[in-house]
């Protein structure tokens, strides 16, 4: 497996556990930033978008919230991979795969339910999230406006009742998905003392 000396290593976990505990209106304030066609990268970001920026977009709605959730899908998928023995790596060196092959056939097979964990807790955290979005893509009816925008929105017009209805759904979601992440770690566990 390809070494990283140890300091890139906490740098890179340390940008990207940023968003943690950074306030999400920061985060949000930056990326608008970065992502407007005015921005440095502007240039960039049009050419990927028809000459439009991101700002105010459903596709900049998914950057944003993916650059929010991206601890939720790493960390899993981390602590995953090196869980993985270094001995597998070694073996399949010794059986003559390169180090994509390794990747592919050897390291992904292996921690695919940390994949997995890490792509549904990046999901439940990307339904609820609310700064970031709101300062990216603002809150344009059939657009960019998502759930949590709306429940705000009801609030503050005082339906309730509304407000009631999609909360109870996200709860019922944000449920099920910590259900499932519960049961692949559950699985992950008495699988993994099964060898002992």
């Amino acid at each position: 497996m390809l070494q990283v000396p140890q300091k890139w290593q906490i740098l890179c976990e340390a940008f990207v556990s940023l968003s943690i505990v950074l306030p999400p209106t920061v985060l949000g304030f930056y990326l608008l930033m970065i992502l407007g066609a005015d921005s440095p990268l502007g240039p960039l970001v049009t050419s990927f978008n028809d000459g439009a920026g991101l700002i105010f977009t459903f596709e900049g709605l998914v950057v944003g919230s993916c650059f929010y959730s991206l601890p939720f899908v790493f960390q899993p998928i981390m602590n995953a991979y090196l869980a993985i023995p270094n001995q597998a790596f070694k073996l399949a060196a010794t059986l003559g795969l390169n180090p994509f092959q390794r990747f592919y056939r050897v390291g992904i097979p292996l921690a695919w339910k940390g994949i997995v964990t890490g792509g549904i807790l990046g999901f439940a955290h990307t339904m609820g999230e609310f700064g970031v979005v709101l300062m990216i893509g603002g809150n344009i009816p059939g657009e960019t406006r998502v759930v949590s925008v709306a429940i705000y929105d009801y609030v503050e017009t005082l339906d309730y009742a509304s407000a009631h209805r999609l909360s109870l759904i996200l709860l019922g979601i944000s449920f099920v998905c910590l259900f499932a992440v519960g049961m692949l770690n559950r699985k992950r566990r008495s699988s993994s003392h099964a060898f002992y």
